[in-house]
């Protein structure tokens, strides 16, 4: 494969394929160099002092890590200057954050989850930064948070960057699933795999065993099942990974293959799900539909939901397409 840059690829995007307007293009880039901010801070690590708690919460009452904080103001400070954005809105953040009257305001909304894994901080372990970008729609003035209240499927583009042993982004805009190395000697993003596709069959699954007890049947009798293996109703024995990072084993399920399941539980039965609908099940449901995947809630396509709030959950079945089908068949089935 030719190696070309992030930036190449861009522009070949909006000038031969006419696939993205210059605006998209200018925001993707800038994301992707508020990523390359965000490395340098997780690589320091305990030296640049950003490990351990910042002993504040977000707005799921959750309490932040330093690099949550540091991750969130770099992705806004990088964006809200450059004319693409009319707003973005963040998983650590109560509300939307306005481009300010002193810069222009653009025609796209920046959506992130801007340090996904954060218990896996501070033990030196995979985590990330996931992102999704719609379009505002309406020539009304002003915005709000029904401006953000779109379902998954009205997507521009969305992606997510790994820090772990390599820096990646991988990126979606509609046209299938590319994926960047970041060249720590150059500071360039090249591509180092396009048109990515998962495998429709696999023999490993990613879920919190922990939880069994709380899960619904269906998703209790799928996980039964390849717990049984070869001697099971599968008849091949199955490998179970779990990163607790989501970003860490979707970018797997996209590289080798698998199924991901974080599903609804019955410790807090009023929630859907326990990831956001907006920062991190939308944006990961686009890039594994376009690298030939399914992600579903166990009964309907997540990007057809329709948000009602901005913080809202979801349950979660991604990855290889045979495997989310079997999913759905037994919540279908009420199994």
């Amino acid at each position: 494969m030719k190696r070309i840059s992030l930036t190449q690829y861009l522009v070949e995007q909006q000038r031969e394929h006419s696939r993205i307007p210059p605006p998209l293009r200018l925001l993707i880039e800038v994301v992707a160099r508020a990523c390359k901010h965000i490395a340098i801070s997780v690589n320091k690590g305990a030296l640049g002092d950003v490990l351990g708690s910042a002993d504040t919460e977000n707005v799921q009452g959750e309490v932040q890590k330093k690099l949550d904080v540091i991750a969130n103001e770099v992705l806004i400070e990088a964006n809200e200057w450059g004319g693409h954005l009319a707003a973005m809105a963040s998983e650590e953040m109560d509300s939307i954050h306005i481009v300010p009257n002193r810069y222009p305001q653009g025609e796209y909304l920046l959506l992130f989850d801007p340090l996904d894994g954060s218990s896996n901080i501070d033990v030196n372990v995979s985590i990330g930064t996931i992102f999704s970008v719609l379009r505002k729609v309406g020539h009304h003035q002003g915005i709000s948070e029904d401006d953000f209240l779109q379902p998954g499927k009205a997507q521009a583009a969305a992606g997510y960057c790994v820090y772990g042993p390599q820096t990646t982004l991988v990126l979606t805009l509609g046209d299938g699933v590319h994926m960047f190395t970041l060249d720590r000697e150059t500071g360039s993003w090249v591509m180092t795999a396009n048109h990515i596709q998962i495998p429709h069959d696999t023999k490993e699954f990613a879920i919190n065993m922990s939880n069994l007890r709380h899960w619904a049947r269906p998703v209790r009798k799928y996980i039964d099942e390849c717990l049984a293996g070869k001697d099971g109703p599968r008849g091949k024995d199955f490998n179970m990974r779990w990163v607790a990072s989501m970003v860490a084993d979707v970018h797997r399920i996209l590289t080798r293959g698998g199924v991901f399941l974080y599903p609804w539980d019955q410790r807090e039965p009023a929630k859907p799900g326990k990831l956001r609908l907006m920062y991190e099940a939308n944006p990961m449901a686009f890039l594994v539909e376009q690298a030939g995947g399914l992600a579903t809630n166990g009964q309907q396509r997540i990007m057809d939901i329709v948000p009602t709030k901005l913080h809202e959950r979801v349950g979660v079945v991604l990855g290889s397409r045979h495997e989310v089908e079997r999913v759905n068949a037994y919540h279908a089935e009420g199994a």
